[in-house]
């Protein structure tokens, strides 16, 4: 390849390792904050269904409580053994890592490898992107598709769990690149490729259900 290849490759790669830090965010976070929200949800159909039994005039306790934010900007990350929010010079992909010898400055609690591997993935998949499309609009379509694959893979490793939050974006972002020609696969055949990977969910869910009297994996 042309040295300018090789130079776009490398900025794309930098640019994936900090895309990469960031999927650590949405790894860690996502399934807490949907958990939350199943939460909150619960909290308040309780509140509602025991108010509805109250006899009229009667108080009902409020339910509403204060909470911290907590989503994938706030609050800022720290060290999840002794709470040490971490500076910007501790969050440089890999290098803090490694500069850090994998342990808190606080604590010295050990730091996951997970975090590393996640950014250096991020970053070769970027890599890859841009030397086999430059830098263009289709090299930055895989990319996308790249990064929310590592999410849902890792987070699936973790809980079991594939939030609609990624997967749907994910199916209409390849549904709208194969529709502008930012990728090899035409619409009708993502299409196809669409309907029929969600036909077979949805028949391993029933056949499992059918067969067992319970509800599993794949709908």
């Amino acid at each position: 390849m042309a040295l300018s290849v090789w130079l776009d490759a490398a900025v794309a790669g930098v640019f994936g390792l900090l895309i990469g830090s960031f999927l650590n965010v949405v790894i860690y976070r996502l399934p807490r904050i949907l958990e939350l929200q199943w939460e909150r949800e619960v909290a308040d159909y309780a509140a509602a269904s025991a108010m509805a039994r109250e006899p009229e005039g009667s108080a009902a306790a409020s339910t509403d409580a204060s909470t911290a934010p907590f989503n994938l900007l706030v609050p800022r990350s720290r060290c999840q053994a002794c709470g040490h929010q971490l500076r910007w010079y501790e969050n440089i992909p890999v290098l803090s890592y490694l500069a850090l010898r994998g342990k808190c400055a606080s604590c010295g609690a050990r730091i996951s490898m997970r975090y590393p591997l996640v950014e250096l993935l991020t970053g070769a998949l970027f890599f890859y992107c841009a030397a086999r499309f430059g830098l263009t609009a289709s090299a930055a379509a895989w990319a996308l598709f790249c990064s929310m694959l590592v999410a849902m893979a890792f987070i699936d490793w973790d809980t079991t769990l594939l939030p609609d939050n990624l997967t749907l974006p994910l199916l209409w972002a390849g549904l709208l690149a194969s529709a502008a020609g930012l990728i090899e696969v035409s619409l009708a055949e993502s299409v196809v490729g669409a309907a029929g990977g969600y036909l077979s969910l949805w028949l391993v869910y029933w056949a499992f259900k059918l067969s067992t009297g319970k509800e599993g994996m794949g709908y």
